[in-house]
C-alpha cells in the first residue's frame, strides 16, 4: 500500500542533517484504531517549531555562506493516539490495523533511507528527534528546565567509549554549554542534585551511533513554555539551535 503525504511529510535535504517529528501530528483518522495504552497525547507545537528551525537553518546558510541548503526532515501528521512512531512496532499501534502498520513501517523506512543517503553522500548523518514535554507533569523534586537532551548515555552519538575529560567534546556538550550561557535551563546541565533526564526513545536508540556506523542521533525534548506560551523564548531557542547545527556542517 502506498503511503501518501496525507500521513507523512518528508524531504531529502542537501546536508547530512535529518530532523524527525514523530509526535506532533493532529489528525485522528477514523480508519486507524485508537491505541489502548501508553502515552496518547500529541506534542503540540513541535511541527511548527521544526519548520521555524528549518527556515532559520536555511537563512543562516544563505547569509553566512551564500549556500542554498536545507536539512532533510520527516514529520508524522497522524495523532499519537493512533500511532506512536517512537515505540517498537509491537507496541506502536493496534495490530489489527494494516493502515497503521503501513504508516509505521513507511516512517521508519524513510528514516533509514535518509540516513543511508547522508552517509553515502557525506560520510556522516545526524538525526535530531524533536519532542515536547509539559512542565507541570514532570516528576517532583527535579530542577526546572526548558530543554532535555537524550542520547542514551551518549551511546547514540559516540561509537566508542571516551575518557571522562572528553565527555563534553561533542554536539550534546556544545548545546549544553550554549544554553547554560544564555541562562536557558537545560538537562543534563551539570548541576548538583537531581536532574530530569530522559535517555531517549526507540528512534534514536535504533538509528544512532551504537547501531549504525557514522550515524549520530539526539532526542531533544522541548517544554510547553517554549513550544506554545513564550514566543520570545521560542525564537531564542530556535535561533540558538539553528546556529549550533549550522556550525556542525561548516
Amino acid at each position: 500500500m502506498k503511503i501518501s503525504n496525507k500521513y507523512i511529510k518528508f524531504h531529502k535535504g542537501s546536508i547530512p542533517l535529518l530532523i524527525s517529528v514523530p509526535h506532533g501530528g493532529t489528525k485522528k483518522y477514523n480508519k486507524i484504531p485508537t491505541r489502548k495504552e501508553g502515552v496518547l497525547g500529541t506534542d503540540k507545537g513541535t511541527i511548527e517549531l521544526t519548520f521555524k528551525l528549518i527556515k532559520r537553518v536555511k537563512k543562516l546558510f544563505r547569509s553566512k555562506y551564500s549556500s542554498n541548503i536545507i536539512p532533510s526532515y520527516i514529520i508524522s501528521k497522524v495523532h499519537r493516539s493512533k500511532i506512536d512512531l517512537n515505540r517498537k512496532e509491537s507496541k506502536a499501534y493496534d495490530i489489527n490495523s494494516s493502515l497503521a502498520r503501513n504508516i509505521y513501517q513507511y516512517y521508519h523506512k524513510k528514516i533509514k533511507e535518509l540516513i543511508e543517503y547522508n552517509i553515502k553522500s557525506f560520510n556522516h548523518s545526524l538525526l535530531i528527534d524533536i519532542h515536547g514535554f509539559e512542565k507541570d507533569k514532570k516528576p517532583q523534586g527535579f530542577r526546572d528546565v526548558e530543554i532535555v537532551l537524550g542520547t542514551n548515555n551518549l551511546e547514540t552519538i559516540l561509537s566508542s567509549t571516551i575518557s571522562k575529560k572528553d565527555l563534553d567534546k561533542n554536539l550534546r556538550g556544545r548545546i549544553i554549554r550554549k544554553f547554560n550561557e544564555l541562562n536557558i535551563p537545560i538537562a543534563p546541565g551539570h548541576q548538583k542534585g537531581k536532574e530530569y533526564i530522559l535517555i531517549g526513545g526507540f528512534i534514536i536508540k535504533n538509528y544512532g551511533a551504537s547501531k549504525i556506523a557514522n550515524s549520530q542521533a539526539i532526542q531533544i525534548e522541548i517544554s510547553d513554555k517554549v513550544r506554545i506560551y513564550d514566543e520570545s523564548l521560542r525564537n531564542k531557542v530556535v535561533s540558538t539551535l539553528a546556529e549550533l547545527l549550522v556550525d556542525e556542517f561548516v
